[in-house]
């Protein structure tokens, strides 16, 4: 670390403490030419996530993206904002853990459809006719079969 006044890399830590977070180390640092005391702060370089659309475009990753889009899937649905905060999470979580720097607009997608399914069918299904964008109705019920069949063995 070079000295702010003389410009000499030869210094020595005075004192270390983490923040509150966690997520910051303050170092206090001396000098050894000049004897100047400063502050330094560590913290891990984040590279942001990115969102690969099916167009092709980047796009930063956005959370909160995911959770307009899992509201409005559960409109009038009895569903909790902590549910729907939760699921996010979840979703987030995994998709930090999977991938680096890049990930797939189909494997959110795909994530948000099955978080959905766990909390309320109706939301599933509205989601999954917004994303998945049916040509025909189907293609709608190829969809929904499935869940149909599922109901009649419960």
């Amino acid at each position: 670390m070079r000295c702010p006044r003389c410009k000499h890399d030869n210094d020595r830590v005075v004192d270390s403490r983490t923040s509150a977070e966690g997520t910051v180390i303050r170092r206090r640092r001396e000098c050894l030419s000049c004897f100047l005391r400063y502050t330094t702060y560590e913290r891990i370089e984040d590279t942001p996530l990115r969102v690969i659309k099916k167009s092709g475009e980047r796009v930063r990753f956005d959370r909160d993206r995911i959770l307009a889009g899992m509201v409005l899937a559960c409109e009038k649905l009895p569903i909790s904002t902590e549910d729907l905060e939760a699921a996010t999470r979840s979703i987030e979580q995994k998709i930090q853990e999977d991938y680096d720097r890049e990930v797939p607009s189909t494997v959110i997608g795909t994530l948000v459809m099955e978080a959905l399914k766990d909390l309320d069918p109706v939301a599933y299904v509205r989601f999954a006719s917004v994303y998945r964008e049916y040509k025909d109705i189907r293609e709608f019920l190829e969809e929904l079969k499935p869940m149909l069949d599922e109901g009649r063995t419960r």
